[in-house]
């Protein structure tokens, strides 16, 4: 590009004509360009009379009487009791038994507790009932206990809440990893002199100091500030450094990018806007997690079929028939172990599990697998701006370049870049630079003579350059549009000006910081001469754009049903204009609602209706976001929350799924339930696609375990009430471990996954249950029926059964009822799984394998299985045939009702 632009000549001497006197101008308007930027807050004063509140925390940090954030500073010393010298040593020694040290502390749990609480919920009080009838109850009559079954059921029991102690130890400790991003040094000034010590050792009073590069060790109040400029993105969402003065407040665990300063410390541990984040992490009254809740319901569904028929049968059978203890017992034995779906909780966790390795192939690693379920649930996504839905890069928007001189917007950049460092960048520089494609053409085709980098006071860049082309010496500076217009001499136009005020007033109502740029040329070869007149050349717009695939991301999230909001620390204006640029929508409003409420004669009637109407806030802080989740809860929807920084985790951890998104901070993915690894959040589309296949496979598997608990406990029971049929219990536990063995595939079966989200709708399980369990219920008492009260098989088909005339407790009668109800329990599956004809919908591979070899090792035990010791005897191919088709014959009649 060549800058060799002729110009017009710069202003001249006074040469008065000889003339009349020329009639003097009227005064020109200050203008005042109001860009985009922080407000500063007024300091304030104490509420009430300082001499009441006392040198401890439930004075200096209750807000109702005091702010130490925004009181003028001469009162920050008064009432912490200290000056700039610091505090003596033992000064600080009795403060730390005052305020504690500066750390989050965490109480931890007793691991053992932990894992006996696993123990406690209804389908695991079933278990452990038939556990204790097996060992305990069945003692007697010259019989031992039933070892067998009270192994079985307690194994499965541990694994159970084996799995589950394990995700709860591992989904990860938020406050430690809150803690681990504190500094762990800090320079502090005590007994007159500087030095440095442990920041957990730090105390309100302390006089500290930090420069570029630091961790800010405590929040504090600064007393000296020369050149600062604080990132604290990943505590308050702010996308932009904050520059900060003398007076001014600096948060704990946010990072000083520029400058030095000293400060007078107003709060550790816990009283710090860091240690109030990590005290909302796990918050939360309800802490049982939703398929818990659901879990809870099923077992409690199943418990109260399984009790009715228990006590119907111990009147039937003990008063009515006058059983013996022992055979009593064995009857109600085979409900307790048939009835119970023993293996519910391992095969939703495997479930969840294979779940969880399909959904780290797209790059989400899942922490608690229990959020998979959740997240098909969903109906609302809080979503982190800066860092989540953006970049967290600034970068020039070239589509809102304005010029006003004879060079184009490409010119501009590349002249901005020119007055930019190309090493040591502060965010402006890397911005500019970066826009420019290749940072070697900052410098190309120039010969750099002299170079004034950005300071507080001046509040603009400059450099001067030789053009290599042409040998010409020139000079260009950019910064802070009131500082650059002021330089300018040359086309200083009233319409110039005009426009660059309605240009800057424009960027900072949508949120973008305006950096202009001017450009003059030198005569002559000193590169320190005066110009011939800097001249406006152009208004950049420096924002954090959205990332490339965030747009489609919600639009993907939208058509699946989910409801995306904005969260962010940011201001206003850019969050309004990230929502544009999005499709989110522009519909945003202020933390200050949040405790406000609507304002009078608004349409919204109260603050939840405000919430689930905006399309996002901003300006808010952890509590904020923590508040927004609790309540949209609170109305019933389940809820998902992205982020990245330390100011998210509260809000990560409230959230029914919390998903920390690639590059996000240790406490962020510490608190999160799923940890993105790839940029972007198109992988979180994958993971709710995902999960709700997840959840398909458990919906299914949900009806169909109940459905098992009804045919077992209402076959058995009426034919122990209409034949005195003594089923062994033994056999009841052969029918559960291959139902379950098969069953255990399902968590790889072919489905699709529903385009809203999903619930669980338990009336409509129970309902199929008891319908598909009542239906095989009568296709095995019909069986039985038609054997002991026909000749039809025998004289249809020559088979014979092992006493004549039949017993109602005819062990070869005890193997067919066995091969009946097992086959037609596995084929159940296909059943329950499907949305129309079963045979239409292909399973998955794993299950039909799964089926088939269940199919054939239920039929080689019913052909070859004589084991005395269960009162069973092995049948004839002919009476296995005659199940085989009876089974077929009611799956198809069962296809057409359905």
């Amino acid at each position: 590009m060549s800058t060799d632009v002729e110009k017009e000549p710069g202003p001249q001497g006074d040469s008065p004509s000889q003339g009349s006197p020329t009639p003097p101008e009227p005064e020109k308007r200050k203008r005042e360009y109001k860009e985009f930027g922080h407000e500063d807050q007024k300091a304030t004063h104490a509420n009430v009379d300082m001499s009441t509140i006392e040198l401890k925390a439930e004075d200096l940090y209750d807000k109702e009487k005091v702010d130490l954030e925004t009181i003028v500073i001469d009162d920050v010393f008064t009432l912490l009791q200290c000056n700039q010298e610091g505090l003596t040593q033992a000064e600080a020694d009795r403060r730390i038994e005052l305020f504690g040290p500066n750390k989050l502390e965490h109480e931890k749990q007793n691991a053992f507790l932990q894992f006996l609480s696993f123990m406690w919920n209804p389908l695991s009080w079933v278990m452990e009932g038939a556990a204790l009838v097996a060992i305990a109850l069945s003692n007697g009559e010259h019989r031992a206990p039933d070892w067998e079954d009270f192994v079985g059921i307690v194994l499965l029991l541990f694994v159970n809440s084996t799995i589950g102690f394990y995700e709860e130890r591992n989904a990860g400790n938020a406050v430690a990893a809150l803690m681990d991003s504190l500094a762990p040094k800090a320079k502090v000034k005590r007994d007159g002199s500087w030095s440095e010590i442990e920041s957990a050792n730090l105390v309100p009073g302390d006089m500290i100091a930090f420069k570029i590069g630091d961790i800010v060790p405590a929040d504090c109040r600064l007393t000296e500030a020369i050149n600062v400029s604080i990132d604290q993105a990943a505590l308050t969402g702010e996308s932009l450094p904050i520059n900060k003065k003398e007076g001014d407040q600096c948060f704990s665990g946010s990072t000083c990018k520029n400058g030095e300063a000293e400060g007078v410390v107003i709060s550790t541990g816990a009283n710090t806007f860091f240690g109030r984040a990590a005290s909302l992490v796990g918050q939360d009254d309800d802490t049982t997690g939703h398929l818990q809740k659901i879990l809870a319901q099923i077992g409690s569904f199943c418990l109260v079929s399984i009790g009715i028929f228990v006590v119907a049968e111990i009147f039937c059978l003990y008063a009515g028939f006058r059983y013996s203890y022992r055979r009593g017992l064995d009857n109600i034995l085979v409900l307790l172990i048939g009835g119970i779906p023993i293996a519910m909780p391992t095969v939703l966790s495997v479930t969840l599990a294979v779940g969880a390795q399909q959904l780290a192939k797209h790059k989400a690693i899942v922490t608690r697998i229990t959020a998979i379920e959740e997240l098909a649930g969903v109906t609302i996504l809080c979503s982190d701006k800066t860092g989540t839905l953006t970049t967290n890069k600034l970068t020039i928007d070239r589509n809102t370049i304005r010029t006003y001189g004879p060079f184009s917007a490409e010119d501009v950049i590349l002249l901005a870049a020119y007055a930019s460092r190309t090493e040591n960048q502060d965010a402006i520089d890397s911005s500019v630079v970066g826009a420019i494609g290749d940072p070697a053409r900052a410098r190309a085709g120039i010969k750099l003579l002299d170079f004034k980098p950005f300071n507080p006071v001046d509040k603009r860049t400059e450099i001067t350059y030789r053009e290599l082309s042409t040998g010409k010496l020139k000079r260009v500076t950019k910064g802070m549009t009131g500082i650059i217009i002021e330089l300018c001499t040359r086309n200083k136009t009233e319409e110039v000006e005009n426009k660059l005020e309605a240009d800057v007033e424009e960027f900072a109502s949508r949120g973008l910081r305006a950096l202009a740029v001017a450009y003059e040329e030198l005569d002559g070869d000193d590169h320190e001469a005066e110009g011939n007149g800097f001249e406006l050349i152009g208004l950049l717009a420096i924002f954090d754009p959205p990332r490339d695939d965030t747009k489609q991301t919600i639009d993907d999230a939208i058509a699946l049903g989910v409801k995306v909001k904005m969260v962010t620390g940011d201001q206003l204006a850019i969050a309004k204009e990230t929502g544009r640029r999005l499709g989110l929508g522009d519909h945003m409003y202020a933390a200050k609602v949040l405790k406000d409420g609507p304002t009078p004669g608004s349409k919204f009637g109260s603050l939840d209706e405000m919430i689930m109407d905006a399309d996002g806030f901003a300006g808010v802080f952890p509590e904020h976001k923590y508040e927004i989740v609790k309540r949209l809860q609170g109305l019933g929807h389940l809820c998902a929350m992205t982020g990245d920084g330390a100011n998210d985790a509260p809000a990560l951890s409230r959230a029914n799924v919390g998903i920390a998104v690639e590059g996000a901070t240790d406490a962020a993915r510490g608190a999160a339930d799923i940890v993105l690894t790839e940029p972007g959040l198109s992988t979180i589309v994958h993971a709710i696609r995902g999960s709700r296949i997840i959840f398909q496979r458990m919906r299914n598997y949900s009806i169909y375990a109940c459905a098992v608990t009804i045919r077992i406990v209402v076959s058995f029971a009426i034919l122990a009430f209409a034949y005195k049929f003594d089923f062994p219990p033994f056999m009841i536990l052969i029918i559960a471990l291959l139902n379950d063995g098969t069953i255990m595939t399902l968590s790889v079966d072919r489905v699709l996954p529903s385009m809203t989200p999903d619930s669980w709708d338990l009336t409509e399980i129970f309902a199929f249950a008891i319908a598909y369990g009542l239906y095989l219920t009568a296709s095995t008492v019909a069986l039985v029926c038609t054997i002991l009260e026909t000749t039809f098989f025998q004289d249809k088909f020559g088979v014979t059964l092992a006493t004549n005339p039949i017993d109602h407790n005819d062990p070869q009668l005890h193997m067919i009822v066995y091969l009946q109800v097992a086959i037609i329990s596995q084929a159940l599956i296909f059943v329950t799984r499907s949305h129309g004809f079963f045979f239409m919908e292909r399973p998955s591979v794993a299950l039909m394998c799964a089926f088939c070899i269940a199919q054939l090792i239920s039929s080689i035990i019913a052909a070859y299985g004589d084991w005395g010791f269960t009162k069973i005897q092995a049948i004839s191919g002919g009476w296995i045939g005659i199940v085989w088709v009876w089974v077929r014959i009611f799956l198809l009649s069962f296809a057409k009702q359905c």
